[in-house]
């Protein structure tokens, strides 16, 4: 039973503005830039490759902004579910899905902004759009309708989350045994999302650099085990005709070990 002391506060107000969610639309449907891929596909080209031979029934795509990965992911997955706590990303994700298109305005420079419509058939996954469902929640206290899941990806997420260890010690119990837990995060941790003392990595313990990548280790060891070494996955995102956000997230991928 989901436990009052875990619901966080309103989501970010940073992330419910319009702009960001414009920002995310390009991000997610719109053009590539300096040479990079467009990151929600490559971490979802990733992540199906991950699966080989594995069972391709449920996919959970946590914290999936305006959805491209999880239109992708359906292009093998019988069901995808998409969820973020932003509901205005959950929104737009679910316009794309019912209507097939999304418009919204890309800023230009201060005021000036230009139309953009982006559409799934352009993208080549319209028919993916009826096995994909989006809902607005929260990755550290699912609904337990969420759960038998052959992959969870979790793309850019851990931190950004107010217990990303709470998430971290409980997701196994989403997913079936022997699947893949796909992680991919640039590990900026702000304590305007994540309070300090619930940071899993990126200070010093017992006298050592402890990176999250050790936190990661060390939490999902458990019940996990990493299939292969950690890759930096670029990314780029688009503010303006003249500024890049460009990033490294780091992609990692576990197996859920038999119960």
């Amino acid at each position: 039973m989901n436990s009052p002391k875990h619901q966080p506060a309103q989501p970010h107000a940073y992330y419910e503005s319009n702009r960001l969610l414009a920002e995310y639309a390009e991000f997610h449907f719109g053009d590539t830039w300096y040479g990079v891929e467009n990151f929600p596909k490559a971490l979802a080209d990733r992540a199906l490759r991950a699966m080989a031979d594995k069972p391709m029934g449920k996919a959970l795509d946590l914290g999936c902004a305006c959805g491209r990965a999880s239109f992708e992911l359906a292009r093998q997955f019988d069901e995808v579910d998409g969820i973020d706590f932003s509901a205005n990303f959950v929104h737009l994700a679910s316009e794309m899905a019912k209507q097939g298109s999304v418009r919204y305005p890309l800023t230009e420079e201060g005021e000036l902004v230009s139309d953009r419509t982006r559409s799934l058939k352009d993208l080549r996954l319209d028919a993916c759009a009826p096995r994909v469902s989006f809902c607005q929640g929260d990755a550290c206290n699912l609904e337990q309708q969420f759960t038998d899941y052959d992959l969870v990806l979790a793309a850019n997420l851990i931190d950004r989350l107010y217990k990303p260890t709470l998430f971290l010690d409980n997701i196994h119990k989403r997913m079936n045994d022997g699947g893949i837990l796909m992680i991919a995060s640039p590990y900026t941790w702000l304590e305007e999302h994540t309070p300090k003392e619930e940071w899993i990595g990126g200070f010093q313990k017992d006298g050592k650099d402890y990176t999250t990548l050790d936190g990661l280790k060390e939490i999902l060891g458990r019940n996990f085990r990493l299939t292969k070494a950690p890759e930096k996955v670029p990314f780029v995102i688009r503010e303006t005709q003249h500024k890049f956000q460009h990033t490294l997230s780091e992609v990692t991928i576990w197996e859920r070990l038999p119960r």
